[in-house]
């Protein structure tokens, strides 16, 4: 690549704080192009999906839309969508937790200290729900939602 420039402006006197008008000009050799023409010509991954993938995919799209949907102020929305969150993070690690203490192939120490580890997350995403369910009932009595609005938040977290 070439890059062509003026020899003024790089002699010139500059006063402080000026910005000089001058651009460098970019010159790209036919080569250049040419072989970058024939790197995206060539075959790249390609990722195909199965029906139960597609599925899922089209759910985890749709799974804030009745959120969104809904009539609710903003904030309400944005914790709403962070509580269906931190419930979905719970209940995988709880699963986990389960599965992990379900094995007794793994040695004794080993095994009690990744149950340690997963006990301490479930505890911190416990703590941030509970956080997250205060901070939305300081939210619903500020904002003073209507009953039709604290019904619509009641049926969305029983969700």
């Amino acid at each position: 690549m070439q890059v062509a420039t003026s020899g003024a402006s790089e002699r010139g006197y500059v006063a402080p704080g000026a910005v000089s008008v001058a651009a460098p000009v970019e010159t790209v050799e036919p080569s250049a192009t040419a072989s970058a023409e024939e790197k995206s010509a060539e075959p790249g991954v390609k990722v195909s999906l199965s029906a139960v993938g597609l599925a899922r995919s089209k759910e985890a799209e749709n799974k804030d839309a009745d959120i969104d949907e809904s009539n609710l102020p903003d904030e309400i929305k944005q914790l709403l969508k962070m509580i269906r969150e931190l419930k979905a993070q719970l209940a995988q690690k709880m699963a986990e937790l389960q599965a992990l203490m379900a094995q007794g192939d793994m040695e004794d120490d080993a095994q009690q200290a990744k149950v340690r580890a997963l006990q301490t997350e479930v505890g911190s995403i416990s703590s941030a729900l509970s956080s997250a369910n205060a901070q939305l009932v300081k939210v619903m009595r500020d904002q003073k939602l209507t009953s039709e609005q604290s019904a619509s938040v009641g049926a969305l977290l029983a969700k």
